[in-house]
């Protein structure tokens, strides 16, 4: 687990994004681990996350899509005005696209919580926006693109403000501990 804000997390915002992950399918925590390796090159991912050539083909794929998310966190309008939103919005719809199409993130909450560790706190009055574009891509199946859209609330599609704290729980790879030699 890293802390990565320029202040201290209350224990309790850390917990209940601890549980919020816990919350997700193994499929979705380990793709959000997968994820932030990528993007922070934290590890090897392809090492690390790769069962078989078709996600070290993923993976790879990844990771020439994930150069762009240092240029996405400079882009990060400041406003709702429309002449700042063109370089940003439709960079964050190709890269949301993809992970969507990974079928991995199942639902709003989870692509929400990826992309506020990748972009950032200040990427988040984007991000319904972003989702909704890109669940309704036609590269995903129909019945996919359904579950997606239906799964954003109507208060997370309408919100009048969005906190500007930043993530307090990243999760990572932890090594499975032999339980002979631990003991």
């Amino acid at each position: 687990m890293i802390t990565r804000t320029s202040q201290p997390a209350s224990g309790a915002m850390l917990i209940s994004e601890m549980k919020e992950f816990a919350s997700f399918p193994k499929a979705t925590q380990r793709y959000i681990r997968r994820s932030l390796d990528v993007a922070y090159g934290r590890r090897d991912a392809i090492e690390c996350w790769a069962r078989d050539e078709g996600e070290a083909a993923s993976i790879r794929a990844q990771s020439r899509l994930y150069k762009q998310i240092d240029h996405l966190r400079l882009q990060v309008p400041d406003d709702s005005g429309l002449d700042m939103i063109e370089p940003f919005i439709g960079m964050l719809i190709a890269v949301a696209a993809f992970d969507l199409g990974q079928d991995r993130l199942p639902n709003f909450a989870a692509f929400r919580f990826l992309y506020e560790r990748l972009i950032g706190a200040s990427a988040r009055p984007w991000l319904p926006a972003a989702f909704c574009a890109a669940a309704a891509l036609p590269h995903l199946h129909p019945d996919r693109r359904r579950t997606l859209l239906q799964s954003i609330s109507e208060s997370a599609a309408t919100a009048p403000g969005w906190s500007n704290r930043e993530p307090a729980f990243w999760p990572e790879w932890v090594e499975k501990v032999d339980q002979q030699q631990a003991a």
